[in-house]
This record gives C-alpha cells, structure tokens and sequence, in this order.
C-alpha cells in the first residue's frame, strides 16, 4: 500500500514559565498498513496507539522539547515498544517534562528516516526552542514544521529559550527554499504551503513575531 499521512488532534495544555495554557495538538502520522513514523505524541497516547493499530511504529519523533508535544511520548513508547527520538539540544526542555527517563536516542540535522519505503529529512530549524526539527518528506512534497512556521507566521519566540533572529533564519534558510507547493503540516492549527506563506516573510521581519 501507498504511503498515507494521518492526522490525529488531541487536546490537553502547555506549561512554561509559570503559565498554563488550553491547546490543541496535532499529531501526524507518516507510512502505510504495516509501519509508520508517529510525530508528536500529545496529551493521550491510547487514542494515537487506536491510530496506529497492529502497526509497527519505527519512531516515536519529537519536533521539539515543550510539554504538549512529549508529555505522553513515553506511555506511547511503552505501548508500541518504539523509540523516542528528540535532538539533543532539546535535552533540559525533555527533563522539565520527564526527568525520570530519557528519550531513546537523540536527532541531528540532515539525519534520514525511512518508513514505508519513503525518506523523512531531519532539519535542525532552532529558534522557536534550541532543538525544534523539521521534518521533509520530499517525496510527498510535505514538511512537518511542528511548532516553527504555522499558517501565517513564525512559532512563538516569547517564551524562555526561544529566539525570534533564530527562528527567522530558521524559516528562511531552511523551510522558505523548499518548492512552493510543499505542504507545510504544523504541531497545531491548520496546514498551509511555503508558496502561501514566503509573500508574507518580510512583514513577519519587521513586526517581530
């Protein structure tokens, strides 16, 4: 069978800096009737095992450190039996959250997963946290941007270790140069392109967010 994107929305909060707030989270997840690649484990790791069903799941990818999007990845690693991966920058974020247990292996940019016969590309696009990644599935024509570009600007940088320069450079450098129609799938919210959102980068410079 042909590689299939899933999307899963769960809700729960996000904690940081003393605040907490409602969200909803969206998790992808990547491969076909035999295996996938879940991205994102979010708030309820039973309803993203349902998901997933008899099938094996080769990764368990974090986009980045904060709370909402690892706070159920090791009851879902302990459900599928499937590693936990997050870059290595993210590491002190990943302990606020777990500091009981470490992730299974650490991310570094340019590094390839494969699932169902298809290439994930790790991108290192820091700035929205140290060790927020990407995700491009050139063969799908698809990035998953988790929390560093949504559907009409930057991820949020206010917030401690978080970088408003570095995700700038981060979007242009690294996501911006992509194909037009590449889908662009985000850690909340409604996907969208780069050839969407590029016209609109210069505005997002000047505003500061």
């Amino acid at each position: 069978m042909a590689v299939r994107i899933e999307q899963l929305v769960t809700s729960g909060t996000f904690s940081l800096d003393g605040g907490t707030w409602e969200v909803d989270n969206n998790i992808w997840i990547v491969g076909d009737d035999h295996e996938v690649i879940v991205i994102d484990a979010a708030h309820d790791a039973r309803a993203i095992a349902a998901v997933v069903g008899r099938r094996r799941v080769r990764a368990i990818v974090c986009t980045h450190g904060h709370d909402d999007h690892i706070n159920t990845a090791p009851a879902l690693a302990d459900l599928t039996d499937a590693p936990v991966l997050l870059h290595l920058d993210d590491r002190l974020l990943w302990k606020l959250t777990h500091p009981d247990r470490n992730p299974d292996g650490y991310l570094s940019d340019m590094r390839r997963l494969t699932v169902a016969d298809t290439e994930l590309k790790v991108l290192h696009t820091p700035g929205h946290t140290p060790g927020a990644i990407s995700l491009h599935a050139p063969d799908l024509a698809t990035v998953f941007t988790g929390d560093t570009l949504f559907a009409g600007g930057p991820g949020a940088t206010g917030r401690s270790y978080s970088h408003f320069p570095t995700i700038i450079r981060s979007i242009r450098d690294r996501l911006l140069t992509m194909p037009p129609d590449t889908v662009v799938h985000t850690g909340h919210g409604e996907s969208t392109t780069v050839g969407t959102e590029a016209p609109d980068f210069d505005e997002w410079v000047a505003r500061g967010y």
